[in-house]
């Protein structure tokens, strides 16, 4: 049987609105969805405010985009990006794009790029407006995608994977606000209360939020969120495929 080949995708990086300090795991998430075609990166690095970034070019294979700030309060890098954004969308060789960028001047182009009908991932601080952020298909934090400070006492079990995400000092979102939506896609997905497969309430979940992410509630998988979040009852099946329910009168449920 013929292996289903990979999303193209383009990425394109607004240096001026990313640190560099998430680049690692930038490529580390983009390689989960597809294989990252084209990586260009866009600013004014003639100067020392981008100097970081510059350090780190070579690493992943970034094209650079120089754009010098000619006249004080105008964009030259957005307007930069759009243009080639453009001229990938039209050239018919990729399957969807990849907007590294927190800024809302991009709103219009990620549904630009939605309405050709790909993929749309975008990737940004908290601070992302909400256009922006629901304009795509997904939207990544790049809160967690920043690297994991060394601890003193790694953990001694071997099975336990690295995570990125929890590099802060707490989760971006409290537990309390992931029920709701938990419980909403699981009411969208079977309406008389019934199991449910938990990788389609994964899918439900980026349809209703296309932010949402268990990392930002402090778990490095779907699994282990519904497990703590609360109200959800939790049947793994054989070959270990998990399913979910809302328990609905406070009691916990047996999967039958």
């Amino acid at each position: 049987m013929t292996e289903k080949r990979a999303e193209r995708l383009a990425v394109l990086i607004d240096a001026d609105n990313t640190p560099p300090k998430i680049v690692d795991g930038l490529f580390e998430e983009i390689a989960k969805i597809g294989e990252a075609a084209v990586r260009r990166i866009y600013g004014d690095f003639s100067g020392t405010q981008l100097g970081g970034w510059a350090k780190v070019l070579a690493n992943h294979a970034i094209i650079p985009s120089q754009n010098f700030a000619n006249t004080v309060g105008k964009n030259a890098t957005d307007i930069a990006l759009v243009i080639e954004a453009m001229d990938l969308l039209h050239s018919g060789r990729f399957d969807g794009f990849c907007l590294v960028s927190s800024d809302s001047d991009f709103t219009r182009l990620a549904s630009r790029i939605r309405e050709q009908g790909m993929h749309v991932y975008g990737f940004g601080e908290q601070k992302t407006p909400a256009s922006f952020r629901q304009a795509c298909h997904r939207f990544i934090y790049t809160e967690n995608l920043a690297p994991v400070a060394a601890s003193a006492e790694p953990s001694a079990d071997a099975s336990v994977e690295p995570v990125r995400a929890i590099s802060a000092s707490k989760p971006l979102h409290p537990l309390s606000r992931a029920r709701p939506l938990i419980e909403k896609a699981i009411a969208q997905l079977d309406a008389e209360g019934g199991w449910v497969f938990l990788g389609a309430v994964g899918n439900q979940l980026i349809k209703l939020a296309s932010d949402f992410d268990p990392r930002s509630y402090g778990f490095p998988k779907l699994s282990a969120l519904v497990e703590k979040v609360g109200g959800i009852d939790v049947h793994v099946r054989e070959g270990g495929v998990v399913f979910v329910r809302t328990r609905t009168n406070g009691t916990k449920q047996v999967a039958s």
